[in-house]
């Protein structure tokens, strides 16, 4: 589908698809409805993270709104002796104002010596993460900034898709930029290479079902004719509507459907999962290196996540041939939970 200015016509109807770029305009309360916006706005969940490509260190971010609570965390962990440090902080929910022009606006969290801040600039083609985050306990401050190569010769195509689910709706887009600049953690600083490293995009703006869950994968990286990376998920699905699912090569972003993943017997944390598509266009094996895990259990709101960070290795077809995917940085998450 082309792309739309809004992803909400004027007339109040939702639209439904896959488009070819993010709808400038992403509000999914818009959406014409007999129920008040305010009750509505209760169960939306709004978020946009990034996962960080580098050899090195595994480093992943949200700012998130889930109605009911705002949160932000941050976690950065060394790949070569799993040393990890974590950094988190809550607000009121509503109090995190993503902006529904998400390419030209800015989102920030700043409570209690947990700083981070997004600033997108379609018009300029680069978009940067600040960081500031306190020391506590035995983890160090974090400090520094980040620029992301936004111009579209670049940055990938986007993957947008809006989404009817079983008691609910799905909006997301996803979308790989070059990244550049440094973080500094305590002594160590961890400098990204824009011609090695990559930022990827997850903005979610979701009415999910009160009981939900999910399993997600992503990875990326620079091949000899740029972006390439793959975009992969299950969860309950109404037939016949579009899946968060993708494979990027350079300028373009392949729709992709009926993903698996498959966990290696047993109840290790660490163990292997093989991703597979049923058309044979995904054959990965991802391995984690750590994790990090959020237990929550309070009465009619839980939660049971892992996040697992690691590498990919296997084959994937996109743009027209077979590329092969040589331990490559990336996360897989599964979650269950009441929302």
């Amino acid at each position: 589908m082309t792309s739309p200015a809004a992803v909400v016509a004027a007339d109040g109807t939702r639209l439904f698809g896959r488009f070819a770029a993010r709808p400038t305009v992403v509000d999914p309360l818009a959406a014409r409805s007999r129920v008040p916006r305010a009750l509505r706005a209760l169960r939306l969940k709004q978020w946009v993270g990034w996962t960080l490509v580098h050899p090195d260190w595994a480093c992943s971010m949200i700012l998130q709104d889930a109605g009911y609570l705002a949160s932000a965390e941050l976690y950065l962990a060394r790949r070569s002796d799993g040393a990890a440090h974590g950094y988190a902080a809550n607000a009121s929910g509503g109090s995190l104002r993503l902006p529904l022009d998400l390419f030209a606006g800015r989102a920030e969290f700043s409570r209690g010596g947990f700083g981070l801040e997004y600033r997108f600039s379609r018009e300029r083609g680069e978009h940067r993460i600040s960081v500031d985050l306190a020391a506590h306990d035995d983890t160090p401050a974090l400090v520094g900034e980040l620029v992301l190569d936004a111009r579209p010769a670049a940055a990938s195509a986007d993957l947008a898709v809006s989404a009817r689910l079983p008691g609910g709706t799905l909006y997301t887009t996803k979308a790989l930029f070059p990244v550049g600049g440094s973080l500094r953690l305590g002594d160590d600083e961890v400098v990204f290479d824009p011609g090695r490293d990559v930022a990827i995009l997850d903005e979610h703006r979701s009415q999910l079902p009160y009981r939900t869950w999910w399993t997600w994968g992503t990875f990326a990286w620079h091949d000899e004719d740029g972006l390439v990376g793959a975009n992969l998920a299950t969860r309950p699905a109404v037939a016949g509507q579009e899946e968060e699912c993708g494979l990027w090569s350079p300028g373009r972003c392949e729709p992709l459907t009926d993903v698996t993943f498959t966990p290696a017997p047993g109840a290790d944390p660490l163990r292997p999962w093989t991703v597979a598509a049923r058309d044979g266009r995904v054959d990965v094996v991802f391995t984690p290196e750590g994790h990090k895990d959020v237990d929550v259990q309070l009465g009619v709101v839980a939660m049971r996540y892992r996040q697992r960070y690691g590498r990919y290795r296997g084959a994937l077809v996109t743009g027209g041939a077979v590329r092969t995917v040589a331990d490559v940085p990336g996360v897989l998450e599964d979650m269950h939970a009441r929302l």
